[in-house]
């Protein structure tokens, strides 16, 4: 039972909240609960006089309590749970903290320190989120549905837990990913966070660690796969999609293999992004072209070196591929500028690599005239030397890759290198920003995937941009529900791309950062959300009114933490 009614007026404005809950059931109940923010007159009315202490607070001066009590813990971990204990206790309280210290305490909640709350998912669990489907419940999934809360769904985010940022196989605790992108999509794009549904699909760990863990809390099975595995997703989309015909289906951190070919199958049926794909091609795009007016380069002269050719490299090439085929180039002409190694060295036909990634493979004659270290091997040393590169970008989660060699090796031939080492978290990340400052006297143009201290160099201190998909996938979700999309296409995307790089300070500085600051990221979502939509409705895409101000609709449809005045039903 949905345990509350929002009331509101002709113009959507909310005048209060209506719920039959009393006592300890609405404080118990994080979304509704605001503790001592209930004014006397409440307290009466709900039976929690006594209940609370005597004060009566603003929700600013709670926020002022929580912030000291944050900082009473001493590790990043210590943070994430102390954090989301406050979200499991009070909704509101939790998004007013986070969105006044969005940049210290977003890399707590979400990537990196995510990542550690994944692992330790079993030991720390204290209240169930979401809906877990186990695979032993595939006949279930339309009454697991039901079970759900909240009523109205317009955004879920799923994940089968398989490849976790850069740890890989975490199983059931996958489900802190989910909750994760969840509230940043709340924090960064304003989604309204009593619409969005966690979703974790169990369908086992070949994690041998956390199948012989008696803490584990999901099924003990190695993971299912084939055309098991297929089915299975199958039966879920049609189940939720038939139950929210308006659905946004986010799906996040699966295996290399099922990602794509999850993507490609539903893509053209269903309105859904595969975060670690697209969204992550998106910011990383957006940083590249940003880099190409700092640097002084049309894009299509440009040479790009991926490292890392998994899920998010080979989304990262494909986002790459189609602004250079925009920019006038064939697709042949494209791939040729683009040179894709994984930890065996350079792509090659000969590797028989998977579908998704044989497109980028090089043949032997692409390579017949080079000078080599290793005949058995072409390593990045090699790739560097002989494509001499303009941009290098990791997504490998080798750590310390991009070493002082090859650095100084690809500066040797340009005048300002764009370098991106965007795998996370920063122990895994490819190269530290000060050495690359340093390596290439401070004519690198830089982006990484995780949060980094700025760097001095030359007199001054230089801020890191971060590649942080946090400012790309909450403006696309919020351009996407605005309309009622009927499917993410290419060109959104491509739109999402050019308003966010549109937002980069190297427009007014090209010494300056490739990406706005993470506090920027309301205004930066914003931004992309109209861009996304108004594509949405060139293509006949969108399912709203001609009509619809989409910039009003927007701006008005973005939530914000604040507490109403509640009424007895």
């Amino acid at each position: 039972m949905f345990k509350f009614k929002i009331a509101s007026n002709a113009a959507d404005k909310v005048l209060h909240i209506e719920t039959p809950l009393s006592g300890g059931d609405l404080l118990d109940t994080s979304i509704l609960n605001k503790g001592c923010a209930f004014t006397l007159e409440e307290r009466e009315l709900f039976g929690i006089t006594g209940l609370l202490p005597s004060q009566v607070e603003t929700l600013e001066q709670q926020a002022m309590r929580m912030y000291l009590q944050y900082h009473e813990h001493h590790t990043n971990l210590g943070k994430n749970i102390y954090l989301n204990v406050l979200h499991d206790y009070n909704q509101i309280l939790f998004y007013k903290l986070v969105s006044q210290h969005l940049e210290e305490m977003l890399p707590v909640i979400y990537t990196p320190t995510v990542g550690e709350a994944v692992q330790r998912f079993s030991t720390e669990m204290r209240q169930s989120r979401g809906l877990y489907i186990s695979y032993r419940d595939k006949d279930k999934i339309d009454k697991i549905l039901e079970n759900r809360l909240p009523h109205e769904v317009d955004l879920s985010v799923v994940t089968d837990g398989e490849a976790v940022l850069g740890i890989g196989d975490q199983g059931i605790g996958g489900i802190n990913i989910s909750s994760a992108k969840l509230m940043v999509y709340t924090l960064c794009g304003g989604i309204n966070p009593l619409r969005v549904l966690p979703i974790q699909l169990d369908v086992g760990t070949n994690n041998h660690h956390l199948l012989n863990d008696p803490m584990y809390l999901g099924w003990r099975h190695e993971r299912v796969s084939g055309q098991e595995y297929d089915d299975f997703i199958d039966v879920f989309v049609t189940a939720i999609t038939k139950k929210f015909p308006h659905l946004f289906l986010h799906w996040e951190d699966f295996g290399r293999d099922n990602a794509r070919r999850i993507l490609s199958h539903y893509r053209e049926n269903i309105c859904t992004m595969n975060g670690d794909v697209q969204a992550t091609g998106v910011v990383a795009l957006a940083c590249v072209l940003a880099g190409v007016v700092a640097s002084s380069t049309p894009l299509i002269q440009h040479r790009v070196v991926v490292m890392g050719a998994g899920t998010a490299g080979i989304g990262i090439a494909d986002q790459i591929l189609g602004a250079m085929m925009r920019e006038g180039l064939s697709e042949q002409e494209a791939r040729a500028r683009l040179w894709m190694v994984d930890k065996h060295g350079l792509l090659m036909k000969n590797d028989s690599p998977l579908p998704f990634q044989a497109s980028y493979a090089k043949d032997m004659n692409d390579v017949m005239n080079w000078e080599l270290r290793n005949l058995n091997q072409i390593s990045l040393y090699d790739v560097v030397k002989n494509v001499e590169p303009t941009i290098l970008i990791g997504c490998s989660t080798a750590t310390g890759a991009f070493n002082e060699e090859i650095v100084k090796l690809m500066a040797e031939k340009v005048g300002r290198p764009i370098i991106m080492p965007l795998s996370n978290p920063n122990s895994l990340s490819e190269a530290k920003p000060e050495h690359l400052i340093n390596w290439t006297e401070g004519r690198a143009i830089i982006a990484t995937g995780s949060p980094f201290p700025e760097v001095s160099f030359g007199g001054r201190w230089l801020r890191v941009a971060q590649s942080n998909n946090a400012l790309a996938f909450p403006g696309i979700g919020l351009g996407v529900i605005s309309v009622k999309a009927s499917r993410l296409s290419d060109d959104m995307l491509w739109a999402a791309t050019r308003a966010l790089s549109e937002c980069s300070p190297v427009y007014q500085d090209i010494t300056a950062p490739l990406l706005p600051k993470l506090a920027e990221a309301r205004m930066v979502s914003y931004k992309v959300a109209i861009a996304v939509a108004e594509q949405a409705r060139k293509e006949g895409l969108a399912r709203v009114s001609h009509d619809l101000d989409l910039r009003q609709t927007i701006r008005h449809s973005m939530w914000e933490p604040q507490y109403y005045t509640y009424r007895k039903v």
